[in-house]
């Protein structure tokens, strides 16, 4: 099945994925540092395990990142 994450197309092969897999598959670090949108919509982080991604689907893995202009 193809679906989109980052912006770009990936085929996955298998009949199911989970955000977990894709996680993984694409070595994010430390996941539990990211927040996921499928198809625009925040994923609860307790959901990341057993919330399954179907082809079409959009998914983007959103880096918050600390910081500001010190005074």
């Amino acid at each position: 099945m193809i679906i989109t994450v980052n912006g770009e197309e990936t085929n996955w092969e298998g009949a199911k994925v989970t955000i977990n897999d894709l996680l993984s598959h694409h070595k994010v670090e430390k996941p539990e540092m990211v927040s996921v949108q499928i198809n625009g919509t925040f994923v609860d982080k307790k959901d990341y395990g057993t919330k399954i991604v179907v082809a079409a689907d959009e998914v983007d893995f959103l880096y918050f990142m600390g910081g500001g202009q010190a005074s």
